[in-house]
Parts: structure tokens; sequence; C-alpha cells
């Protein structure tokens, strides 16, 4: 054959040094040229959707949109509150806020209900989003004061302060998860191939591709700009997708190195490789590009940025099958090669080189597929759907502030701050535009809607109006003494939108007007998503059955594909809900149940699993589609297939667990629901889907499997045996 796939890997296998360097010099031009230009972080008004957003953008029109703010506490540290102390802790604390750029203003001290605490609100100027990079200056000043006054306690916490401890909290979960799955994924390895060396290199090629990928993300982000979590998905999907798609190859050659049994050189071994599992790997890699740029279609900043890093990361991985690998395999192969001839030139017996896998514990796991495939498709699918039933209560959220972990600092200062100053703890902003003539009559129906909430338990009573220097546009704030993620608060957002709004600046002609705040953006950005679902999901079901039609000329495959993908999600999201809904877990994965599931949870779920489950659906139905266009019956192509891929797939499924599976120890709750899925995803998928479902499927269906065309052009096609050199 004379693929691409094979091009390359001869190429590579012709000059490995040249090969080798040329990567790591793709690797080091990569990063460099995405430090040079940094990254492009996502703005506040990237993140706008509903009206929500809509508010904001009319607010920051009008130069009234609410300004980031950090609050700091300043109490006895026992007993009563020295009234005159903190006094002249909060005037000293006023005066050093106000000298920093940083600063808008400083509101001046409010003290609480019960006079046991002083608070001093510090608003911060520009964008809402880079505050958390100002912050270090504010928390100095804090300090400093602090020293100055040891019988008081002083605390500071907000907006920035929580975000800047959020992503310190990151960092350490990032690095904690390394930990943890570098060398679980190298015992695996060594599992698998027995040998330091080889197990080094599938992971080592990862690694490079997740360098390589950051670089490429920077400068990617100047297109799409990075919403923070780039780098988290580059690190969990990359590792996942490198070591896999170098397992699949690595493992093909040295079957076809076991089964020569000496008569081809390496060269030819990683044709070969190329022609199979290389293919293998360049089908699968567009299978998960194609269903990642599904994320697009959210029209979400956040997703966008997912799917950017993914589709990099994944493509990168992909060329270093096609280049590095084939090179470092010529180079280990040849060097294996010199060994064996010193060997039998000293009479010793050559080293025995693991060779398929497929042994009596895969066979007996396929047997009940085998003999009774109606049986075991049915009860499979059976306990997908049981495992799936808990969808029935699935409660998806906006996770809020008030989920971040109380490791954070700030979260702990930021639940005494809502415990003292209750008032404080919600604000809804109403924003309306109108023709400037309107000022005077917007400013009424402002007023008569402060009056109508000043009588409503849910509200507080206090209010603030502004009008722009243009008076086109007005703002309304109006407090909520309850927290962003309880019922109270999101009735008050109701009852505002639906109820006290179109009866007031409502019957204004030509008037826009909207509501923002916490508490609407954590409403109305699930709704955007639910919203947008049906487009994507309907896209990515489209993309499934397209991938596996072009792999394998198969409308009935293609048509499984889809189903047993889907199969796989449901089951795995129904577990979620399961597990994070409820509170029976909580001590065991060390987290705080929300009573809901993290809306981008389920709709990343489905993306990242249709992508990572055709790597499984192509590697397997590619040995089978094999089998059948050498002569074998599918039955027993089916049966062979499974079992002798068997062991790559588990493989590949361990490494990729393991990566998914440590993003359960970090604190924040929706990566650890997310690694939670994927990793009960990837299982189901690798244990029940490819072992039982796929294989009695396929067995039922027969020579159906292949329809319209049993000899349709293969996506992998057996290459021809290649004659065997002298390669002494």
């Amino acid at each position: 054959m004379n693929t691409l796939t094979v091009r390359a890997a001869r190429w590579s296998a012709r000059h490995p040094w040249r090969a080798l360097l040329g990567w790591l010099l793709f690797v080091a031009l990569c990063l460099g040229a995405g430090s040079a230009v940094g990254t492009h972080s996502a703005k506040t008004a990237d993140y706008r959707v509903g009206e929500a957003g809509r508010a904001e953008a009319m607010a920051s029109d009008g130069h009234l949109e609410r300004l980031s703010a950090e609050q700091v506490l300043i109490s006895a540290r026992s007993g009563d509150l020295d009234d005159r102390a903190a006094a002249s802790a909060a005037r000293e604390l006023t005066t050093r806020m106000r000298r920093l750029p940083e600063v808008a203003h400083v509101a001046g001290p409010a003290r609480s209900s019960d006079g046991r605490v002083l608070m001093v609100e510090v608003s911060l100027k520009g964008e809402e989003r880079d505050a958390k990079d100002k912050v270090g200056a504010l928390l100095a000043q804090t300090t400093a004061v602090q020293k100055t006054h040891p019988g008081l306690l002083l605390q500071e916490t907000g907006s920035p302060s929580i975000s800047k401890g959020v992503d310190e909290q990151r960092g350490d979960d990032l690095a904690l998860s390394e930990k943890i799955t570098l060398p679980v994924t190298l015992f695996t390895l060594l599992a698998v191939f027995g040998s330091v060396t080889m197990a080094a290199v599938p992971l080592l090629l990862a690694l490079s591709s997740i360098a390589a990928a950051i670089g490429l993300a920077m400068l990617a982000s100047h297109l799409t700009p990075d919403a923070g979590v780039g780098t988290n998905v580059i690190l969990m999907i990359g590792l996942a997708v490198g070591v896999d798609y170098t397992l699949f190859h690595l493992k093909r050659e040295r079957e076809e190195r076991a089964r020569c049994g000496g008569r081809l050189g390496s060269g030819q071994l990683v044709e070969l490789a190329a022609a199979t599992s290389g293919r293998a790997v360049v089908v699968s890699g567009l299978a998960v590009v194609a269903s990642t740029a599904t994320l697009y279609l959210a029209s979400d900043v956040i997703f966008s940025s997912l799917a950017t890093g993914t589709v990099v990361v994944v493509l990168v991985a992909v060329a270093s099958s096609l280049t590095a690998l084939p090179a470092l395999l010529t180079v280990l192969g040849r060097r294996a090669e010199r060994r064996a001839r010193g060997r039998a030139a000293r009479g010793k017996p050559s080293r025995r080189i693991r060779g398929e896998g497929g042994g009596r514990f895969w066979s007996a796991l396929l047997r009940p597929a085998a003999r009774h495939p109606l049986v075991t498709l049915c009860v499979s699918l059976l306990a997908l759907l049981a495992l799936a039933l808990p969808l029935t209560g699935l409660k998806i959220t906006e996770m809020s502030r008030d989920t971040h972990s109380r490791a954070i600092p700030a979260m702990r200062v930021y639940d005494r701050l809502n415990e003292a100053f209750p008032e404080r703890r919600v604000t809804h902003q109403v924003v309306v535009r109108a023709d400037a003539a309107r000022s005077a009559e917007v400013t009424g129906k402002l007023r008569a809607l402060a009056r109508r909430a000043a009588g409503d338990p849910l509200f507080t009573g206090s209010s603030r109006i502004r009008t722009s220097a243009d008076h086109r546009t007005s703002t309304l704030e109006l407090r909520v003494p309850h927290l962003g993620n309880s019922r109270q608060a999101y009735d008050s957002l109701d009852l505002l939108r639906q109820d006290y709004l179109p009866a007031t600046v409502g019957r204004i002609a030509g008037a826009e007007y909207g509501v923002t705040g916490d508490v609407a953006r954590y409403q109305d950005y699930p709704a955007h998503q639910n919203g947008k679902l049906p487009l994507v999901l309907g896209a990515l079901l489209l993309v499934t059955f397209l991938m596996t039609l072009y792999a394998f000329r198969s409308v009935a495959l293609g048509l499984i594909g889809v189903v047993l993908n889907l199969l796989s999600a449901v089951a795995a999201l129904g577990l979620l809900v399961l597990v994070f809904q409820h509170t029976w877990a909580e001590g065991l994965l060390d987290f705080g149940s929300t009573g809901s599931i993290g809306s981008r949870v389920p709709l990343f779920l489905f993306v990242i699993l249709f992508g990572l489950s055709m790597d499984y659906q192509v590697f397997v139905v590619s040995r089978i589609r094999e089998a059948v266009l050498a002569g074998t019956p599918t039955r027993q192509a089916v049966l062979d297939g499974v079992r002798r891929s068997a062991s790559v797939v588990t493989s590949a499924a361990v490494v990729m667990t393991t990566v998914f599976v440590s993003f359960v120890f970090l604190h924040i709750i929706e990566m650890k629901q997310i690694g939670f899925v994927l990793a009960a995803a990837v299982l189901i998928d690798a244990f029940v889907v490819r072992v039982l479902v796929l294989p009695s499927a396929m067995l039922l269906l027969g020579e159906r499997s292949w329809w319209p065309s049993r000899a349709g052009r293969a996506a992998v096609a057996p290459a021809p045996a290649p004659r065997p050199v002298d390669v002494r």
C-alpha cells in the first residue's frame, strides 16, 4: 500500500534520526511561538449569554457595569469589637486602598446588624475577568493594616480573591493529578510490554504532544479566546489519546514482529503497522476531532475553548504517531536485531517477543456472546438501561461561587461575610435603555419597581438607581437576603422578570430592559445550553454515523456505532446522577453534594465520549474487517478480532481511566464530575460495549453487518505481505 500513513512511516523508518530531530524541533517551535505571542484570554463580554448577557452589554455601553469588589472584614479576635480600634483600622485601610491605581473607589465602613463586624468594600477598575490579577495589591494592604492592629482580625474576600484562590487550587490539583497519573500509566504500560524502554515510548510521545499542543493552543487562542480551561483539557485528553494512539501502533508492530519470526526488518514491520493500526489511529483521531468540533455549535466561549484544546492535542498526537513513533520503533527495532544477532552468534536463544493478545481470559469473557448472542445482547442492554434510570431525576444547574471548596481561605471569609451581612448576599441589577427624552419616565418606573420590591419578603428593601451621562441607560440594584444558589434567590429573579418588570418598565414604549447579576447568570447559562443541546447532539450523531460509514463503508455498523455510543453515555450519566446528586458518596469522593450536575458536564460527556469511543470502535472493527477481507467468515472474524484486540483495548482503557480518575481528586466539583463520568463511560465502553454488546450484535447480524456491500473498501485494509529481506 502507498497511503499517507505508509509513506510517512516509510520515510521516518529510512531517516529515523531526522524524523526524531524534526519532531523535537516541531515541539520546540510550537512552545516558542506560543510563548512569544502569549495566550489571548476571554474577556467578560465573551461569557455573555441570554437576558443576563444582554443586560450586561447595555449596562456596559452606558458605563454602568458592575465593578468587581473586595470586602475586608474587621472584627475582634475575641470578645466584643473595640469600636475605636476598628474605626482606626478602617480609616487606615481606606487611605491605603485609595492610593492604589487598581482601585476605583472605596465605600464607607458598614457595620453588621449585631455590631460585631465592620466591613470596608473596595471596587476595582477594569475588566471583571482581569480583577483576580489585581487583587494581590489589595491583599498586601490588608496584611499591612493587620500588622499595625494586631488586636483585630482583618480578613478579605470577594470575587477576585476567590477566583485567585480557585486558580491556585486548580494548579495544585493538576500537580497532584500528574503525580497520580504518570506512575500508574507507566506501571500499566510495563504490564503490557514487559520492558521499561517500550513502556516509556508512549508516555514520552504523549508528553511531547501535550507540550506542542499547549504552544499551538496559545496561538489558536487569538482566533478563539481561551476561557482558562484549555490547558486542563489538553493535559486530560492529551495523555489519554496520546498513550492510546501510540499503544495501538506499538502493539501491532510487536505482534507482527512476533509473527514473522525475524524474517522482516524493522522498516518493513513499521510499514506494516502503519498500513493497519496507523491508519486506524488516523481515522479515530479524525473522528475525535470531528466529534469535538460540534462543541463550537454551542456558541459558548468555554465549550469553544474546550473544543480548541481537544482538537489541537488530538491532531498533534496523531502526527506524532505518524512520524516520531515509526522513527523510534525503527531505532529500537534495529537495536533489538543487533542484540538478537549477538545472542545467536554466542549460541544463546532469542528473547521471546510478546505477540498477539487473546488468551484464556478474553476467550472466557467472549464465551457468552459466542454461545448465546441474543441473550447476551438483551441482558447487556438491560443492564445499561438500568444504569441510565437515575437520569429521570437529573437536575442541571450552573455551579456557582457557593459551590467552591472551603479549603480556599477567601471562601471561608465569604461564608463569614454572608453570615454577618445577609442583606448583601445577592444583588439583582435591572438595566433599562430608552431614548434620552424618556429618562425621567424610566426613573419613575424604576422607583415604582423598587417600591414593589420593598414590600416583598424576598427582597431587603434597599435599592439604588443610577443613570448614564447620556441619559439613555438607567440601572436599579435590588438586594436579596438569600444565598445565590437558594430557591428564594431564583424565585426573586423570576418575580422580577415575569411580574414586576412587565408591570412597570415594560410599559415604556420602545424601552429595552433586562435583569443581570450572579443569579441571572446562573439561571440563563443552563437555559442557553439546553437550547443548544439538540443542535449539538444532532450534529454529533450525524458525525459519528458518517465517520463510521467512511471507516467501514457499512450503514449497519454506522447505526450500531451511534446506538452503542449513546448507551455508554447515558449509562455513565446515570451513574453520575446516582453518585453526585446524593450524599452517600460524599465521604468516599471528598465532595459536598449540590443536589445537581454541572450544566457543562452532560454536553461535554457526549461530545468527548463519542469521539473517544471511536478509538475502540475503529481499532476493534478494523481487526474484524481485515479478517473478513482475507476470507474468514464473519462469525469467526468477530470472535478473533475482538479477542486479538482485547488486551490493547483494555490497556488503553485502563490508561484513559487512570487519567480521568485523577480528576476526581480535584477540589472543583464540576471537574470531579467530568473526571468521574468520563472514567465510568470509558470502562463501560471498553468492558461491556466492546466485549459483550458489539460482538453479540455483529454475530446476530452476520454478513449483514457489512451492508450495503460486504466487499466494500475498508478504512484499514490489510497490507500485502512484504517480501522477506536479509537483516544481517
